[in-house]
C-alpha cells in the first residue's frame, strides 16, 4: 500500500510589529493590489453618468470661467503677463488635484471598512490609491488645457519639461495630508467636516487667482510655507513660460512637503494597528 503524497498547507501567520517597522517592502509585494484598487475606483467613479470624464475637464473650466469674470475682469488682479483665463486654469489644475487627492484619500479607511477589518492588506494602500485616481482627471484637464493654449496662441517652452518634476511635488503634497487625515479620521469623525474648511482656506492662501508676485517681499517667505505656492507657480511656468519660480520658495515649499509626507507615513504606520478595532 502507498502512501498517497498530500500538498503541504501553506499557513500565514500576521503578528503586531513591535515598535515602529514601516515595511517598505510590503508595499512592492502588493503592487498588483494597488493597481486593481485604482481601476476600481476609476471605474466607479465615472460609472452611470452621462458625460463620463468629460467631468475632470468641466469642473476646472466653471472655476476658470468664474475666476476670469471676478478676479480678472472686476478686480483685475495680474496674470503674469498671460491672459487670465489661461492663468487661472493652469494654476486650478494642480489645485483641483490636490483638493480631491486630499478629500478623498481621508475617507478611503472608513470607505473600505470591509477591506481594514475582514482581511489583511496593507491599510496604507487605500490612501495611495485615491491619491493616484485623481491624476486621471488631472490627464483629462491637460487636454483641455492644450485647446485653450492652441486658442489663445500660447506655445509650451523648454520649461515643459520641467512638469513633472512639479507634477511629483504635487502628489508628495496631498500625500503628506492624505495620510494623516485618513488615519485621523479613523478615530475622529470630525475630519470630513473641518477638511471643507481647511481647503477652502487654503485656496485663497494659495496662488491660484493671483500670482506669488503679488505677496509683499516681507511675507514671501512665510507665504512659502504653503507646499501648493510652489507647486502651482511651477505649474504656470513650466506650462505658460511665466515668470521663473523663486529658488527660495519652491525650495522651501518642497521641503515643507517631504517633510510633511515622512511624518504623515510614520503617524500612519504608528496607529495604522488600531484602525480595525476604532473603524
Amino acid at each position: 500500500m502507498s502512501a498517497v503524497d498530500t500538498p503541504q498547507q501553506r499557513i500565514t501567520v500576521i503578528r503586531p510589529s513591535r515598535g515602529l517597522s514601516l515595511r517598505l517592502g510590503e508595499l512592492w509585494a502588493y503592487r498588483e493590489l494597488l493597481y486593481f484598487l485604482v481601476l476600481r475606483d476609476v471605474k466607479v467613479r465615472y460609472k452611470q453618468t452621462v458625460l463620463g470624464a468629460a467631468w475632470a475637464g468641466l469642473q476646472p473650466l466653471t472655476s476658470m470661467v468664474i475666476f476670469t469674470v471676478i478676479f480678472g475682469r472686476l478686480a483685475k488682479l495680474p496674470s503674469d503677463g498671460v491672459p487670465y483665463a489661461l492663468f487661472a486654469y493652469a494654476g486650478l489644475l494642480p489645485w483641483t488635484y490636490f483638493a480631491a487627492g486630499v478629500a478623498q484619500s481621508s475617507l478611503s479607511l472608513v470607505g473600505n471598512a470591509n477591506l481594514v477589518t475582514k482581511v489583511y492588506v496593507p491599510r496604507i494602500l487605500l490612501p495611495l490609491s485615491a491619491i493616484v485616481v485623481p491624476l486621471v482627471d488631472l490627464a483629462v484637464a491637460f487636454v483641455l488645457l492644450g485647446v485653450l493654449m492652441a486658442g489663445y496662441g500660447v506655445a509650451p517652452g523648454v520649461e515643459l519639461l520641467a512638469l513633472p518634476l512639479f507634477l511629483l511635488f504635487a502628489i508628495v503634497t496631498v500625500a503628506a495630508l492624505g495620510l494623516a487625515f485618513s488615519a485621523m479620521n479613523v478615530r475622529y469623525r470630525d475630519v470630513p467636516y473641518a477638511l471643507p474648511f481647511l481647503i477652502q482656506i487654503l485656496l485663497y492662501v494659495s496662488p491660484v487667482v493671483y500670482p506669488v508676485s503679488f505677496v509683499p517681499e516681507r511675507w514671501q517667505w512665510l507665504y512659502s510655507l504653503n507646499p501648493m505656492a510652489g507647486v502651482i507657480d511651477g505649474f504656470r511656468w513650466s506650462l505658460l513660460g511665466t515668470a521663473a519660480p523663486r529658488v527660495s520658495t519652491v525650495g522651501v515649499s518642497a521641503v515643507v512637503a517631504v517633510c510633511g509626507a515622512v511624518a504623515s507615513f510614520v503617524y500612519f504606520r504608528r496607529v495604522e494597528r488600531h484602525f480595525a478595532d476604532r473603524i
